[in-house]
């Protein structure tokens, strides 16, 4: 039944994105009317193509890939199952309740996952103080969230070059319609509409570009400040946990810090003897 519901639920979308893709690939076709002069309408999509150009349409096209793999990339790394396995919580505790503290050890280190690799940092600096642990454990968590967020960083770039690339197509498209205008004699109209055509859809390309980079940008950042707060939390919980098992491990006896021996003082002279009167 759920099954059914999923698809019951995604089916009107389906249909939606279908059906605005053949308005957009065959629309002229579909609304074509009789008029006395046949014409046919170019297909908006290879005229976006056509008026990107052989610079900006191939330039704008490998940003495009760029972003989507990198929202790929971090939407695969920041997953809560990624960076907090399901069920790892509780294997551990268990083993660190048994007071299995190396096999406890190796199951850490052996986790690539951002809890494992906190929870290993920490536990290489348990044996001198429940803080240097801490403080390990909190350098490993900003090393993991200081390299999530320099790919993040690469979306705000995609975000912010996107409009400018645009831009650029903007103007040297206006460039090709102004000389044309200016050539001498009586401009031909099919070119004067391609340098305006070009200018047009270089910035519609870069604004298209922009807009999901920013959107990304914002959503992974949030995401990262979620994870990592999560993972050091846990990881800070577990820890704790640890640190006073392997207290309760020792032995219960206290030592007694050995102490310097007291010097005794020394007994006194014996007096000389008088001598004898005459």
């Amino acid at each position: 039944m759920i099954h059914l519901s999923a698809r019951a639920r995604w089916f009107p979308l389906a249909l939606f994105a279908l059906t605005l893709t053949t308005f957009f690939l065959f629309g002229d076709t579909l609304f074509a009317q009789d008029s006395d002069v046949p014409k046919r309408a170019p297909n908006i999509i290879i005229h976006i193509i056509e008026s990107a150009g052989w610079i900006f349409g191939p330039l704008l096209l490998l940003i495009s890939v760029g972003l989507v793999a990198l929202v790929v990339l971090l939407a695969m790394d920041l997953r809560m199952s990624v960076a907090i396995p399901p069920g790892f919580v509780d294997e551990f505790t268990d083993t660190v309740n048994k007071r299995r503290f190396k096999e406890a050890f190796e199951m850490a280190r052996s986790d690539p996952s951002f809890l494992g690799r906190v929870l290993t940092a920490g536990m290489s600096r348990l044996q001198y103080g429940l803080e240097d642990a801490r403080e390990a454990a909190n350098n490993m968590l900003e090393s993991i969230r200081a390299d999530k967020e320099q790919k993040n960083n690469y979306t705000a770039v995609i975000g912010t070059l996107g409009p400018m690339l645009g831009l650029v197509g903007t103007v040297f498209g206006m460039i090709l319609a102004f000389i044309e205008l200016g050539g001498g004699g009586i401009p031909k109209p099919e070119k004067l509409a391609a340098g305006i055509s070009h200018a047009l859809v270089a910035t519609l390309l870069g604004i298209a570009i922009s807009v999901p980079a920013i959107f990304f940008n914002a959503y992974f950042r949030n995401r990262i400040i979620r994870v990592s707060m999560d993972t050091g939390h846990i990881a800070d919980d577990l820890l704790t946990q640890m640190y006073h098992n392997s207290k309760k491990a020792a032995p219960t006896g206290t030592t007694v810090a050995p102490t310097m021996p007291t010097p005794t003082p020394a007994a006194p002279a014996p007096a000389a003897p008088t001598p004898p009167a005459r």
